[in-house]
């Protein structure tokens, strides 16, 4: 990994700041702790077949010059509606959903307040002034330390838990059936992330290439050490998830306060309360750097659409971030008892979606838009193939189990 290599590393960070998130923080210590181990194999599984959907997005945009959604709008005018009214139905819940989290954590460590309305809407604030100010430039710069404070804490606090248990846990697989099915797909759908980050990464990878001009390896290799993050840090969660609450009987609550303070709690009663910073602060970080790309993310991508739809050539990412921010801020002070439900829908809608994502991003990098040198090769079409067959299987199956 030269220097070269690592100035040029950006996109492949903020798409791991965007999936490494609720999916890992909240749903991956929550396998852990009611599955112990069980789940492991779904979780390579479903980031193995997600993999090349994923990878299309940087390669599309190196190769092109141009974002997803304008290869969607080539593809037909109706995929691009098709992905304005889904963003609009999810994109408020998101970020309510990672920002009513990041504010629970941020009342545990800064203490001051331990209303969670409060804490949201100042975290709301103080991201969109960041984006406004600094956009793509100070998010590139922002991400890199939080993603390194990140992955150092996580690592840390995973090993003290292994140090200080005794158990054995068994390894044996598992399948959740009834109750657990819910759950599972939900696990399912935004492991590592919901397929639509895929539009995000190739919007950034186009930002990059604006100040520094990246080469498809270049842009590849950015890529897979962030998805490679991803899953690392994903297996990190589950082993505290495993090692510290598995078999303890808790009860997880849908609230982001409550939820903050019963995770760092059961981790320090475990851990010792000597831990309580370092996993206070991988908590934090683990979800500020969600935050703050999806507040970044959906904007970007709303603006392109419009811009797409409407033949326009004016940027309406300010436009799209205040709106974000203010629909946010309303859902924290009036929805707030309904995050759990709201994320649920979120969580399965990504899931049952994913299928549509994939075979569109399948069709453009093997289309002609794509110069044939970078299409992708026999191993990565076969993966391509067993993925779309995989995530249609498994949402067909859960539609036909309701």
């Amino acid at each position: 990994m030269n220097r070269i290599s690592l100035s040029k590393l950006g996109p492949g960070l903020l798409f791991a700041g965007a999936a490494i998130g609720v999916s890992h923080l909240v749903q991956s210590t929550r396998a852990g702790a009611e599955y112990g181990w069980g789940l492991v194999w779904a979780l390579l599984l479903i980031n193995l077949f997600k993999y090349p959907f994923f990878q299309y997005g940087p390669r599309y945009a190196i190769a092109t010059g141009e974002t997803l959604l304008d290869g969607y709008y080539k593809l037909g005018k109706g995929y691009l509606w098709s992905y304005f009214v889904l963003n609009l139905g999810t994109m408020f819940t998101i970020q309510s959903a990672v920002t009513v989290v990041t504010a629970g954590l941020a009342s545990k460590l800064f203490g001051i307040s331990d209303d969670i309305v409060v804490w949201s809407v100042i975290i709301t604030i103080i991201c969109t002034a960041l984006l406004i100010l600094g956009q793509y430039q100070w998010l590139d710069k922002i991400i890199k330390v939080i993603m390194i404070i990140l992955a150092l804490s996580s690592l840390i606090a995973v090993s003290i838990a292994f140090s200080n248990n005794n158990d054995t846990l068994p390894l044996s697989q598992i399948f959740p059936y009834e109750t657990g099915l819910l759950f599972f797909i939900a696990f399912l759908g935004w492991m590592p992330a919901p397929l639509d980050i895929s539009i995000w990464h190739s919007i950034w990878s186009i930002e990059k290439n604006k100040t520094k001009t990246t080469t498809l390896k270049e842009s590849l290799f950015d890529f897979n050490v962030g998805y490679i993050a991803t899953v690392f840090l994903a297996l990190c969660f589950i082993g505290l998830g495993a090692l510290v609450m598995y078999g303890t009987g808790t009860s997880f609550s849908n609230q982001g306060g409550v939820f903050a303070d019963q995770l760092i709690q059961l981790y320090t009663s475990s851990l010792g309360e000597s831990a309580y910073i370092i996993i206070a602060v991988a908590a934090f970080t683990t979800m500020l750097s969600t935050t703050i790309t999806t507040l970044d993310a959906s904007p970007r991508a709303m603006s392109k659409t419009l811009q797409l739809l409407f033949k326009k050539d004016h940027n309406f990412y300010l436009q799209w971030i205040l709106i974000l921010a203010l629909g946010t801020c309303s859902i924290f002070m009036f929805l707030l008892s309904e995050m759990g439900q709201l994320v649920q829908i979120a969580t399965v809608l990504s899931f049952i979606t994913a299928p549509l994502y994939a075979i569109l991003n399948f069709k453009l990098v093997t289309s002609k838009q794509m110069p044939e040198q970078h299409r992708p090769k026999k191993p990565l079409y076969l993966l391509s193939v067993l993925g779309i067959i995989f995530l249609t299987g498994f949402s067909l199956f859960y539609l036909f189990s309701l």
